[in-house]
């Protein structure tokens, strides 16, 4: 049994006596029609965007008709019930766009859904745009929210071609990412020259260097920020599993682990949503908890940095 399942199933008992706090789906709706999901605006257009997203690397990279597929139909079911939109995904993700594209479809859920993919792996405009056409054709859609260059990857041209399809209506928003501390200078350094409309950065209680520059860039260009990697690929549940929750987690609705760290990212007001990957229906419902109630004020981030040295 996994680490994060242990955390779940403490959750659940924990909150046995409380119906705002459910660590159920069913609570989740009942808390998402009682109140709102966390959103933050997208500075270049207004625009505002639940803070807890997904992404799709591993969780999607499954076989067609298998229980997994299966799974994450409920996955999908809910992340739109909890108020959630935006999902990350990649044409390099192995097969992760053609099966999150027909499942979208057959739930009708393609006109909810905050679409944000990528120009991945690519060199030169031509083998850019007909990556693109084909993430079309896999996601069956005409267009989609967000295309971002993937990993600073030939991003000249790359962005250009972004910037030229946002001009045709083929997308709205245009971005660049990476996920790597090693990337951030360079980050930094094409985010200023360019200034897109999003950019996507790894960020987490353990990772924060994104603090030092990026983040204060991104509030003064007026940048969206996607941050990936919050659970610092799974390392993080390995670091807690001997300990317990702060004292004070419940006065802000956490009762997981997960929960707290997906907070702690939003407490970061540049940050516009974190994008947690998961295949398991519980494991959606739980990290969606993060979207409610208050965040991580500057003495309780603090306490929680001390916690891992």
């Amino acid at each position: 049994m996994s680490t994060r399942r242990q955390f779940l199933s403490r959750s659940a008992a924990m909150l046995a006596g409380s119906s705002l706090l459910g660590g159920s789906w069913q609570s989740l709706a009942a808390a998402a029609s009682e109140g709102t999901m966390l959103k933050r605006t997208i500075p270049s257009s207004g625009e505002a965007v639940p803070a807890i997203g997904m992404g799709t690397s591993g969780s999607f990279e499954i076989t067609q008709g298998s229980p997994e597929y299966e799974a994450l139909k409920e996955v999908l079911k809910r992340f739109f019930d909890g108020g959630a939109t935006l999902i990350d995904t990649a044409p390099t993700y192995s097969n992760a766009e053609d099966i999150l594209g027909p499942l979208l479809a057959e739930a009708k859920l393609r006109p909810k859904a905050f679409i944000a993919t990528k120009l991945s792996g690519v060199v030169g405009r031509d083998k850019g745009l007909a990556q693109f056409q084909k993430t079309l054709k896999s996601l069956r859609t005409d267009k989609v929210e967000l295309l971002q260059v993937h990993n600073l990857g030939d991003w000249k041209t790359q962005l250009a071609l972004a910037r030229e399809l946002k001009q045709q209506g083929k997308v709205k928003y245009t971005g660049i990412t990476h996920y790597l501390d090693s990337a951030h200078d360079q980050l930094a350094d094409v985010v200023q020259e360019t200034k897109p409309d999003f950019l996507q950065i790894n960020y987490s209680v353990t990772n924060r260097g994104a603090e030092q520059r990026l983040f204060p860039m991104a509030r003064d260009l007026g940048i969206a920020v996607l941050a990936n990697r919050n659970f610092n690929d799974g390392k993080l549940f390995n670091q807690v599993k001997d300990k317990q929750l702060p004292g004070w987690a419940r006065e802000i609705g956490v009762t997981s682990w997960a929960q707290m760290f997906l907070k702690f990212c939003l407490s970061n007001e540049a940050v516009t949503a974190v994008i947690p990957a998961t295949g398991k229906p519980d494991r959606q419902s739980d990290n969606l908890q993060a979207g409610y109630g208050p965040l991580l004020s500057a003495a309780q981030k603090k306490e929680l940095v001390s916690l891992f040295g």
